[in-house]
């Protein structure tokens, strides 16, 4: 079946049968690599992608779900030249350890802020709680993210 959406920005338009899962996709036809596949039943959110701005498990979705709308993977993210904010924080705050959770880690967070810009740290555990990391401990996770909604606040007033 033919299915047209936009992908970080650019339309596609490609065959795909009708039992093709959105994480095959993405990295086997596509190949973004990015978007990782851990459990493949939806546990752990190292496949979350956007998908007309809501987080979304890439797993549990058939590539046919996606025409007509937009999506927006770990690639999509940076802006321009540059790293987006959140994915800055992580660097900063050292919040990546072996980095296999933290591309779908990103993504869940750009959520998170674009619904609660000021989140608690309480509200950030409970945002990311569908995702999963065997590595950080989470700390460093929910640090980075709570320095990017101060760096994305601070943007917006200038």
């Amino acid at each position: 079946m033919k299915i047209r959406f936009q992908l970080n920005g650019k339309n596609i338009d490609i065959d795909v049968s009708p039992f093709t899962r959105v994480i095959d996709l993405l990295r086997e036809e596509l190949a973004l690599t990015g978007t990782k596949e851990g459990c493949g039943s939806g546990e752990c959110g190292a496949c979350t992608i956007l998908v007309d701005g809501i987080s979304r498990l890439s797993c549990l979705m058939l590539a046919a779900q996606l025409h007509g709308k937009s999506v927006t993977t770990i690639e999509g993210v940076s802006e321009g030249n540059g790293l987006h904010p959140i994915q800055e924080a992580f660097i900063e705050q050292g919040a990546v350890q072996c980095g296999f959770c933290t591309p779908g880690m990103i993504i869940e967070s750009i959520y998170l802020l674009r619904q609660n810009p000021e989140p608690t740290e309480e509200e950030i555990r409970e945002g990311i709680s569908g995702n999963l990391c065997r590595c950080t401990g989470y700390q460093k996770i929910v640090d980075a993210i709570h320095g990017a909604s101060l760096k994305l606040k601070e943007g917006a007033k200038k």
